[in-house]
């Protein structure tokens, strides 16, 4: 695969430097063309891989609330999870870190600041309690270690225990929401048809996701080198904005429908996936601790932590999102972008 990229980014970058001159210019316009036609497959193939995903767990017979609680879950964190572990199978541990780390700031930054601003809404606080203190633990966990240099197997550990914890509380959630449902346990439909166009989205989201990640970390890296930027700065911003899109996309949605309650949910689900659940994986798959660069520990790690306590403390005692922490996440994410651009 990343032969065939190579190849076709070198095609690219020939025909048109033949035309127009200027290499090095036109390496970065076609490194940033293929990072968009990653976002653009990754987010399409993932969409059509929950769908299928979702499709095949109910028609098994699995109760919805188990689907709803793992399935779903899991599977709308398969590009950032494979993203990352491309980027630390190729040794881009800063890639692979820093996308994680940089998803986590963006859909609370930025994209849960949005949901506060035009809807700040009020929360039951014990359906939030256990999942706040969940993903404030384990970024309190990445930063701990983080601080050494390293993010160890011991920490992995840990992290893989909150992710299990995680999955432990959903489904008792889950479960106690399905209590009142009458069609928990209605198939859908499961016509020769319909298994056809299943399995089709199911085989194609996969190859979506998979092609998706490999452009974004081939592209991502190419256009560090040909730009003279960290591959830690393209993966905090264009690689963690680009994977948050459908938390984005779903925000939009809830604030259009006045349910901000729900974006707000499913970003921090989100977040806990993706700290618990993608690190351990990189850690388990290279069978060694996660080096973390000085900028990684000292700038990225710490705006998490800052970010999910502005966002996630407060309403604990207020019982409701404020317009100031919308105002104040915002800000923050400026100040972290353009720290990080200068560092």
């Amino acid at each position: 695969m990343d032969v065939l990229i190579d190849r076709v980014r070198s095609f690219l970058v020939s025909t048109l430097t033949g035309a127009f001159g200027g290499e090095n210019v036109f390496l970065i316009v076609v490194n940033l063309l293929l990072l968009a036609l990653g976002l653009f497959i990754i987010i399409k193939g993932g969409d059509a891989f929950v769908d299928a995903a979702t499709w095949i767990a109910e028609v098994s017979g699995i109760p919805k609330f188990i689907v709803g609680a793992t399935v779903v879950s899991l599977a709308t964190t398969l590009p950032e999870l494979l993203t990352s572990v491309f980027a630390a199978l190729r040794g881009s541990t800063d890639m692979a870190i820093g996308n994680a780390i940089g998803s986590v700031t963006a859909n609370i930054g930025l994209i849960m600041a949005i949901s506060i601003l035009a809807i700040p809404s009020v929360i039951n606080r014990k359906d939030y309690v256990v999942k706040i203190c969940l993903m404030l633990g384990a970024t309190i966990v990445i930063v701990s270690f983080g601080l050494g240099g390293k993010v160890s197997i011991v920490a992995c550990v840990i992290l893989a225990v909150l992710f299990c914890v995680n999955i432990w509380e959903n489904l008792h959630a889950a479960k106690r929401g399905a209590a009142n449902e009458d069609d928990a346990s209605e198939r859908p439909p499961h016509d020769k048809k319909t298994v056809a166009k299943n399995i089709a989205k199911f085989l194609l989201g996969t190859a979506g996701i998979v092609l998706g990640a490999e452009l974004l970390v081939s592209s991502g890296s190419s256009l560090a080198s040909a730009a003279g930027v960290s591959e830690r700065l393209i993966s905090v911003t264009l690689i963690a904005v680009g994977t948050s899109l459908p938390e984005l996309v779903t925000t939009i949605t809830a604030i259009a429908k006045k349910q901000s309650d729900l974006s707000v949910g499913n970003i921090i689900g989100a977040n806990i996936i993706d700290l618990t659940l993608i690190l351990p994986i990189c850690a388990f798959l290279s069978g060694q601790a996660l080096p973390v660069g000085a900028q990684i520990s000292s700038i990225d790690f710490p705006a998490a932590l800052i970010v999910g306590a502005v966002a996630c403390i407060p309403p604990l005692f207020t019982k409701k999102f404020q317009r100031w922490q919308g105002v104040a996440l915002l800000v923050f994410y400026v100040v972290y972008l353009t720290l990080t651009t200068l560092a």
